[in-house]
């Protein structure tokens, strides 16, 4: 790939791909000890980076190939790139997507005139699927991120971003197979090779580091992320051997950081952002002094169910220790939930919900189960009401979010 292939995608988006500015950070910036932009691609058009590549290697179909149509698998993002794409180049899609896709991304992308139909429990099993469709009709499959033409219009994220930011020291990208992470880092390094270029995964669907250890692409058996968006089981031939060139450093985190990233980022920089798009910022949120200033932290998508999104906030409130959830056992008398809630009260915490159970098998005759979910204002005010109650002699388990 030459940076005229990245160049000539970004002429060929012009007028389709928005044209967003970058927004300050102060909330990081002053852990990083320096300016930090956040690139907002969620804001982009079909709610992620993915109408870039999609568009891009859409355009160059020939007359035949577009008759033919295109066909896709995803999560959702690519998919709702791809779908937006055909309508906009009058091109009919095909998208099969994973059996538990998130309804929004369903509903989104059929709302740009794509077939959707369901396959698998993961991209890549959707992917098989995508490619037998594509050997019996003809229909031209249009991957997520191997393909040069895809790779290069992610790559127009990383020329706008060297342009809006031309005292960038560093660029954070959000990483599933790899596409906008290849095509970041490629172009940047065209044009600026003294900026660093980091990409970063979830813990529970990692397979760029394994990979760069082994110095060619691994799969991995299985994964468990919140970001569906970057569950792909083999990073692609063609960008992995761009990263193995152009990427600087990789990093990984975990469910908790990247709850807390999606929390934050509604909270302090009011974007809503799905957790695979969260991924970049939560690698600075998780040690900020490793990263050199000016940053630039790619966002890469924002489609998520809003009731996920309510179950990622309640899980990144606890993992910042703004959220409780107990079960106690005590004797039960009068008066015995009125003695609880007295210890809550005086640590100022928020009951928001309460359950009281006396049928629980593993409660003893006579005794009550309690369980109780609170807002904290810390983790040190979550551990002080924590320790008063096991003063008072209760026993007291610690609930999953």
């Amino acid at each position: 790939m030459e940076l005229s292939d990245v160049h000539g995608a970004a002429e060929r988006i012009d007028g389709v791909v928005r044209s967003l500015p970058v927004q300050g950070a102060r909330w990081l910036t002053e852990q990083v000890g320096g300016p930090v932009y956040l690139v907002p691609e969620n804001l982009q058009r079909a709610g992620s980076f993915k109408i870039r590549g999609a568009y891009n290697r859409i355009a160059q179909l020939s007359d035949d190939e577009r008759r033919r149509g295109v066909v896709a698998a995803s999560a959702g993002n690519h998919a709702q790139g791809v779908a937006l794409a055909g309508q906009l180049l009058d091109v009919a899609v095909t998208v099969f997507m994973p059996l538990d896709a998130s309804i929004p991304k369903i509903e989104a992308t059929r709302g740009y005139g794509a077939d959707v139909r369901f396959h698998g429990a993961t991209v890549d099993e959707a992917l098989v699927e995508a490619r037998a469709f594509a050997d019996e009709t003809g229909a031209v499959l249009i991957h997520p991120f191997d393909h040069e033409h895809v790779v290069a219009g992610q790559g127009t994220l990383g020329l706008e971003i060297v342009d809006k930011i031309p005292e960038v020291k560093t660029v954070v990208v959000c990483t599933g197979g790899g596409g906008l992470l290849a095509g970041v880092a490629f172009a940047i390094k065209q044009v600026k090779p003294d900026v660093k270029v980091v990409g970063v995964q979830a813990e529970g669907a990692s397979t760029y580091p394994a990979s760069l250890e082994a110095g060619e692409p691994i799969s991995r058996e299985r994964m468990n992320t919140m970001a569906d968006g970057i569950a792909i089981a083999r990073p692609g031939d063609i960008p992995f051997e761009l990263v193995q060139q152009h990427v600087d450093e990789f990093r990984t985190v975990s469910e908790d950081e990247l709850s807390r990233a999606v929390l934050l980022l509604l909270e302090r920089a009011k974007l809503v952002v799905e957790p695979s798009g969260a991924a970049a910022t939560a690698a600075v949120m998780q040690a900020p002094r490793d990263f050199e200033p000016p940053v630039a932290i790619t966002i890469s998508g924002g489609n998520v169910d809003s009731l996920v999104l309510l179950r990622i906030i309640r899980h990144g409130m606890a993992a910042a220790g703004r959220y409780l959830s107990i079960s106690v056992h005590t004797a039960d008398f009068p008066g015995s939930l009125a003695d609880l809630l007295d210890v809550l009260k005086e640590h100022k915490a928020n009951v928001v919900d309460v359950f009281h159970d006396r049928t629980d098998p593993r409660v003893s005759i006579g005794d009550v189960r309690i369980d109780i979910q609170m807002e904290t204002r810390s983790a040190e005010q979550r551990d002080q009401i924590l320790s008063a109650l096991h003063e008072r002699g209760y026993h007291v388990e610690v609930l999953d979010g």
